[in-house]
């Protein structure tokens, strides 16, 4: 069999592989009991690993501040010079089962949504989201996003976990597919998503938790309905994406994500190893009082969206997206159909109505990338460059292609010697 045909059938495998996975909710739990190496003084981040020194100015202030949350510092300054002292362990929340949003800081005493594929019984893991405004995974601090970060350990994340087991499991694959029909790209864009989970749920609230708490819980989620379901949305992607992981002669990619200082991918070929670049900055539309010298570089765990096909790659399903990123409706469309040049197959679990339903982009091909000069594209929100500010805009960008080229030199001297 020639090195062609060895390739062609890897992808053919991965896709089928990511086609099969079915990611259910089945529970939501703290860190430190499900997630993978996950010890008390550790601290996970978005993005590919990356030391104190080096880290954007978000990602230390939510740093410092999860290590109020966590009860390791008594202020955001302790939580400061703790981080820089080297008595906490940080690593890469790819690595260890887990994705969150921009800074995506994981912790051991925050709760998770637990996703599950029941064949394979693999599992992915994300915090819940805490809504807009001034938050962690923006970098933001304060008294009022450490009383938020409570209630959603003490009120919110009971709550929903006692309707998730009463329901035995929330299909989050079917959520998102339909979530494309109805506007959403799953990536920025997350109210039709939102809104089908809260029709899950609801029922089951009813039947656990008293009349306050569905109260509580259902007006909080109505009130981030554009962004509640992302923290659903990319455990599910994640799950997708790591069933391609570790095939032989496969050039696809496996994971993206930006830590506000690197943009790294993984390919499925060539295992753990990240291939990073600079993290690139976001042309996009800014909120009153904002320009891009005020930016921090891209970051987040959300380009998994883009790994699997939907986020940036479905925006032919959501022209609206534009007014959030920036651009004409009409763009959506083209932007998704230059997608189609750099990956191997459409899924057909995600499909787009204007584009006559169908599949979404699927399957990144680092041969492709290179040989066209044409990288992913990302949607995303846009941090403020210093800590405790928080979102400033959304818009989108590119990944860098020298991650890539890096990424295929290495396949060449694995596979084609």
């Amino acid at each position: 069999m020639t090195i062609k045909n060895m390739i062609e059938k890897a992808n053919k495998k991965a896709l089928q592989r990511m086609a099969d996975v079915q990611p259910i909710l089945v529970d939501i739990d703290l860190a430190i009991n499900v997630v993978p190496g996950m010890e008390k003084r550790t601290i996970f981040h978005a993005g590919p690993p990356i030391e104190w020194e080096r880290m954007s100015g978000p990602t230390k202030g939510a740093i410092a501040g999860i290590l109020v949350y966590e009860g390791l510092a008594n202020t955001i300054e302790e939580g400061y010079t703790l981080a820089a002292s080297g008595e906490i362990n940080f690593d890469s929340n790819h690595d260890h089962d887990t994705v969150g949003p921009m800074t995506g800081i994981t912790a051991p005493h925050q709760p998770v949504f637990i996703l599950e594929d029941p064949k394979t019984k693999s599992n992915a893991y994300c915090t819940l989201n805490e809504g807009r405004g001034k938050v962690l995974r923006f970098g933001g601090w304060s008294d009022d996003v450490l009383a938020r970060l409570n209630w959603m350990r003490d009120t919110l994340a009971p709550t929903l976990r006692k309707a998730i087991i009463h329901s035995k499991g929330i299909n989050v694959k079917a959520i998102i597919s339909e979530s494309l029909h109805q506007g959403d790209e799953a990536h920025n864009r997350n109210r039709s998503g939102t809104y089908l989970f809260l029709g899950e749920i609801t029922p089951h609230l009813l039947d656990t938790a008293d009349s306050s708490q569905v109260k509580e819980v259902f007006q909080f989620i109505k009130e981030n309905a554009d962004i509640f379901n992302l923290n659903l949305s990319m455990p599910h992607s994640k799950l997708i994406a790591d069933a391609a992981r570790d095939i032989d002669y496969c050039p696809l990619m496996v994971a993206m994500a930006r830590n506000g200082t690197d943009i790294g991918i993984q390919v499925s070929g060539l295992g753990r190893k990240w291939f990073t670049s600079p993290a690139t900055m976001v042309e996009g539309l800014y909120f009153p009082g904002y320009t891009a010298d005020d930016a921090c570089p891209d970051l987040g765990d959300s380009t998994i969206s883009e790994v699997i096909g939907i986020g940036g790659f479905a925006m032919a399903a959501s022209p609206a997206i534009v007014s959030f990123v920036g651009g004409a409706a009409s763009e959506a469309v083209s932007r998704t159909e230059r997608m189609y040049e750099i990956t191997e197959g459409k899924n057909k679990s995600f499909t787009i109505p204007i584009l006559d339903f169908k599949g979404t982009p699927t399957g990144v091909d680092i041969r492709r990338v290179v040989e066209l000069n044409e990288t992913p594209l990302i949607n995303t929100g846009i941090a403020h460059k210093e800590a405790g500010i928080g979102q400033i805009g959304a818009g989108l960008t590119a990944a860098p292609i020298e991650m890539f080229n890096d990424a295929l030199r290495a396949f060449g001297v694995k596979y084609l010697k």
